[in-house]
């Protein structure tokens, strides 16, 4: 990053910007060629349409704003990469900061309008200034060229505050959070006023979450994609695991990295990388401990694609190459567990009764380790739950644009509802023995594992959509071999 780019005042305008003498501003206006950049319409457009289509009939009448959000600091006057809002990607396939997509209703439904900043041209300041010019940040496309791409009538962001402005607050819904500038010029109105998230604003969110509960055949594609390349990443992290000594598992995760931005976007999430006894924290994203021969390692990893659809994969290694006879015992029944659950699945069934039949399969194996201080049926009821000290955590979550997606729908539509086709999830049951349990065997302790697949429901059951990776402890000590045995890589 150029020195000069990261000074910032807080009024909008870098520091050194507003100083420039006239003679360099009059020079910089002049002797630019513009061209036009190659229009290609995205894939999903005829999805993104349908997708508006559906929102709009559950709000005839009635405006609707969903903004992508900007970019977010990092650090003083750095930010992070930019990464659209997920609902508003879902509607409209754009991955552009700043943009506002306003469904106005008409007799017949809602016209999309896109609100964004177009391209700028080379006599502007604009153009040559740091906060948006392209001679910094690169060319952007002008209305026509966007209006092209994602099939959307567009207009200039600039417009966008006196078009809020004429909204009717009782007929307009906002997905707040994401657009301090929408916020304000909305305010909040549910017939009253009212502290937190308008009720009003809820039910938009939660309708356009409940919609991606349901995927359709592109979107079952870009998950299958975002899984593939999580599988290649596997592979890479296993051909750099040596099993005679250790190490870092910020080595591994980078290794993973490098595949995810080759191959997608980025990561989906951050990975966890858990060595030994790292593997019982379940959101351990430090990853700065080394992984040692005859220890286990968990790894919970996702590469998200391009489209930004997300994979979600836990596998287990053992670094020697070779599960002990303990280990194995504690992978076998994780695995019975993930197995059940995936074979449960079907359409029709209740979330909740996947999340019980695979917490089963655990508490009949936590009674097989002697661990557990009541019967399996004692502890699987609802007032007593003692088998959760070693599961922690349900069984799953549905997956898609997020990794935890669909997490605006109402409790009924997902957690308390039943599971319909098109619907994907994960399956990722887990045991983990903290190294401070004093109630298992010290040779238990430090012991995590979880197997994790992202499945599709069908209309006769199920589809592994991350099967391209093993999950018998067998198949995982082969298929780590075989990596080995094939040696490091580079994407490509």
């Amino acid at each position: 990053m150029t020195e000069e780019h990261i000074h910032r005042d807080p009024g909008g305008t870098e520091s050194h910007d507003p100083n420039f003498p006239a003679a360099l501003l009059a020079f910089m206006r002049q002797g630019w060629r513009d061209t036009a950049l190659p229009v290609v319409p995205h894939p999903a457009t005829p999805h993104h349409a349908k997708r508006r289509a559906a929102l709009s009939a559950t709000f005839p009448g009635e405006t609707l704003v969903i903004p992508t959000g900007g970019e977010q600091v990092r650090a003083n006057d750095t930010a992070h990469r930019f990464r659209p809002g997920s609902d508003f990607a879902y509607l409209t396939g754009d991955h552009e900061p700043d943009s506002v997509l306003v469904l106005r209703p008409t007799v017949s439904g809602h016209e999309p309008l896109l609100y964004l900043r177009p391209h700028a041209s080379r006599q502007s300041d604009e153009f040559f200034r740091s906060r948006h010019g392209e001679l910094w940040l690169g060319r952007r496309r002008t209305l026509a060229e966007k209006s092209s791409e994602l099939g959307l009538p567009t207009a200039d962001l600039a417009d966008l505050d006196a078009a809020l402005a004429d909204l009717a607050p009782a007929r307009t819904r906002v997905l707040r959070g994401f657009d301090s500038r929408v916020d304000a010029a909305l305010r909040p109105y549910d017939g009253r006023r009212e502290r937190g998230q308008p009720t009003r604003d809820q039910e938009l969110a939660s309708a356009i979450s409940e919609l991606r509960l349901v995927k359709d055949e592109w979107e079952i594609a870009q998950l299958q994609d975002a899984v593939d390349a999580t599988v290649r990443g596997f592979e890479d992290v296993a051909r750099a695991l040596p099993a005679d000594r250790g190490v870092s598992e910020r080595l591994l995760e980078g290794i993973f990295a490098l595949r995810a931005r080759h191959d997608g976007n980025d990561i989906g999430y951050g990975s966890i990388v858990g060595a030994a006894e790292h593997a019982t924290i379940l959101h351990w994203v430090h990853n700065h401990g080394t992984t040692r021969p005859g220890d286990l390692l968990l790894m919970d990893m996702g590469v998200e694609n391009d489209h930004l659809y997300t994979a979600d994969v836990t596998r287990v290694l053992p670094v020697s190459g070779r599960f002990t006879a303990l280990q194995r015992q504690v992978y076998d029944i994780v695995y019975a567990a993930q197995q059940a659950g995936i074979e449960f699945i079907r359409p029709g069934v209740a979330f909740k009764d996947v999340h019980l039949t695979c917490m089963r399969v655990l508490a009949e194996g936590l009674a097989e380790l002697g661990l557990l201080p009541v019967s399996v049926d004692e502890a699987m009821d609802e007032t007593s739950a003692v088998y959760r000290r070693w599961t922690l955590h349900g069984f799953g979550h549905m997956l898609g644009i997020d990794v935890h997606d669909c997490a605006n729908s109402r409790s009924a539509m997902y957690r308390d509802g039943t599971l319909g086709e098109g619907y994907v999830l994960t399956v990722e049951p887990g045991l983990y023995f903290q190294p401070e349990d004093e109630l298992v065997p010290e040779e238990l302790r430090g012991i995590g594992v979880r197997i994790e697949d992202d499945v599709l429901v069908t209309a006769n059951g199920t589809v592994n959509l991350s099967a391209g990776l093993p999950r018998t402890a067998d198949d995982v000590e082969t298929w780590l071999a075989r990596q080995r045995e094939a040696g490091p890589r580079l994407p490509g």
